[in-house]
């Protein structure tokens, strides 16, 4: 019994500890948003990160906060497949948004219009400057994140957010 005391105890601390439960938490939300056959990217996958267009299908304002570096803005309520026009089919895309949802419908999009390897970034944005990735402002490293509104910042730990 005495085992299985400090093991509750720890287990209870472990769930009550932000970093743990927010992480879950957001891995459960993500697991809501994500079609189970749309393909994700995961941070570690260099080998398709590093070959691939990044799309950021987030508003302009959210944009202009920071981005992944490299990114190409294609928005989401203008979104045009006139503003892809140019990548080839065959080209592997990299689709991301604050955590996935928009980026998911756009890249559904573009796979419905011939793009051959789309992907979501896991996590989007978010996820990516949870994980101390850079992001850009103007080819500039920047600690800044737009959060979308005050609701949706709870999901970044790290950085100064904007909403």
């Amino acid at each position: 019994m005495l085992i299985r005391i400090p093991f509750i105890f720890l287990l209870v601390f472990l769930i009550q500890s932000p970093t743990f439960s927010q992480s879950l938490a957001y891995k459960t939300m993500l697991s809501g948003i994500y079609e189970k056959d749309f393909p994700l990217v995961y941070l570690d996958q260099d080998e398709i990160l590093g070959k691939s267009v990044l799309l950021d299908t987030r508003e302009k304002e959210e944009y202009e906060v920071s981005h992944i570096k490299g990114a190409r803005w294609v928005g989401f309520d203008t979104f045009s497949m006139e503003s892809v026009r140019d990548i080839p089919k065959d080209q592997p895309i990299v689709v991301y948004c604050s955590v996935g949802a928009r980026s998911q419908d756009i890249g559904k999009k573009l796979k419905s219009a011939g793009y051959k390897k789309v992907y979501n970034l896991y996590g989007g944005i978010f996820h990516w400057m949870n994980e101390e990735q850079p992001v850009y402002k103007d080819e500039k490293t920047t600690n800044r994140i737009h959060t979308y509104n005050r609701a949706w910042s709870i999901w970044v730990n790290k950085g100064e957010k904007v909403f």
